[in-house]
């Protein structure tokens, strides 16, 4: 259902882009932010950050699979694993609304710009992206956390286990 939404709302946003924002020209949606956040309208032949250029093929064939491990990792995990769900869902949405756009413009449609006019701007993304993005960030903390919980277990099963020496026996000296 996550996979379902993002697809949805990338869709609908890059539709709404192509519709509304002339190719590489851009609109300020919130005046209060002025240039530090715009919509451009760009086409990213390559992945991330423009990489790769001219290789969609590639990133179709990679998608594929990924889509394809995520559904089966996620057809294994138990029905209390929601967050765990909801990570991976952010990555096949994500994923899966890139792979349209090359499937039908040759391209992936790009728009949110941020940055610092004259300094810097991140490369041009959209709701897929931000979704792979935050899918795989939170995924990450969720291992570290879990992880950690992991550990932490161990180590009280550990110390409920271990028993205080005799205190009957004898004392050793050391040589």
């Amino acid at each position: 259902m996550v996979a379902v939404i993002i697809i949805a709302l990338d869709q609908w946003t890059k539709t709404w882009v192509r519709s509304n924002i002339p190719d590489f020209t851009y609109i300020v949606p919130f005046e209060r932010l002025g240039d530090y956040f715009v919509f451009e309208h760009v086409h990213n032949y390559g992945a991330a950050f423009g990489i790769l250029q001219n290789q969609g093929n590639l990133f179709i064939i990679i998608a594929v699979i990924v889509a394809a491990a995520i559904l089966y990792y996620a057809g294994t995990l138990a029905p209390q694993q929601r967050l765990l769900r909801i990570l991976l869902g952010m990555q096949l949405g994500g994923a899966l609304g890139n792979v349209i756009d090359r499937l039908y413009q040759g391209y992936v449609t790009d728009f949110v710009r941020v940055g610092v006019p004259g300094v810097y701007y991140w490369p041009n993304f959209n709701i897929a992206d931000s979704a792979i993005v935050c899918g795989v960030i939170g995924l990450a903390i969720y291992i570290f956390a879990e992880d950690i919980r992991l550990q932490r277990a161990q180590r009280r099963a550990g110390e409920a286990h271990h028993t205080p020496a005799d205190s009957t026996a004898a004392p050793t000296r050391d040589a």
